[in-house]
């Protein structure tokens, strides 16, 4: 794999430092910060995000969630910037970031996608991002996605939801598709990641899949989406990810 060694086990949306706290004593491989008020990957304020990395202290690796990308990489290289000058002293950088295609064609897709890779500070990465419901967001299929997403510079791509009030992503999308996604990624050289309104039998699903990391909220909250993350549903999606077997053919395609 072409990206860095963040890119497995579980991810935890959370909103604030006191959630990320929660999140990393229970074993959270991925503390992504996001305001699920502002959308399906909300961008949480600069300030808040510094915090959240200050609290995690090294003991996951931290995320940026950033918006919609039609909004142009200029915003979102100011706001990782932002992030990066309010940080601590000695306090480890988020090492990815990622915003969301909806409103923007494949062609334009690329484009600004490079521009962010090319802008964005050393040592974070940016994630491609598509959309399961893709018609919903006016975007481009994840299939297009997947197959731009290594020659733009991605080394992970994230399959989402867009309506989080709708189906979640197995609502959606049938085993075959995902390992469809498995095959693009791994022939780019990328990890793949999905979230998506995923319950506990999901998380299971994705991972028997093949898939590398698993993105939850509403599964590690306690009052769903807009509630706060609990400690004791984060420790068992972590057990549950431990206990999960993967057919050697599937976990020899992570290496």
């Amino acid at each position: 794999m072409n990206g860095t060694r963040w890119q497995s086990g579980l991810l935890v949306s959370v909103r604030d430092a006191s959630e990320a706290e929660v999140a990393a004593a229970a074993g959270a491989a991925i503390i992504d910060v996001k305001e699920p008020a502002r959308g399906p990957l909300g961008r949480a304020d600069a300030a808040a995000a510094a915090a959240i990395a200050a609290v995690v202290a090294g003991r996951a690796a931290v995320t940026l969630a950033g918006g919609e990308l039609a909004a142009a990489a200029a915003p979102l290289v100011r706001h990782t910037e932002e992030v990066l000058r309010l940080l601590p002293s000695g306090v480890a950088p988020p090492v990815a970031v990622k915003a969301g295609p909806a409103g923007i064609s494949r062609a334009d897709w690329i484009t600004t996608f490079r521009q962010l890779a090319h802008a964005l500070p050393a040592g974070i990465e940016p994630v491609a991002v598509a959309y399961a419901d893709w018609r919903a967001a006016a975007a481009p299929t994840p299939g297009e996605i997947l197959d731009a997403a290594a020659a733009a510079g991605a080394a992970t791509v994230l399959v989402d939801t867009f309506n989080k009030l709708g189906l979640g992503l197995f609502g959606i999308v049938t085993d075959e598709e995902v390992q469809d996604w498995l095959v693009r990624a791994r022939a780019g050289g990328m990890a793949l990641a999905v979230a998506g309104r995923l319950g506990r039998a999901d998380v299971s699903r994705a991972l028997r899949l093949g898939v590398d990391v698993v993105g939850v909220r509403s599964a590690a909250c306690i009052g769903g989406r807009q509630g706060r993350v609990d400690a004791t549903r984060v420790l068992s999606l972590g057990r549950l990810i431990c206990s999960v077997t993967v057919p050697p053919a599937l976990a020899q395609r992570r290496t």
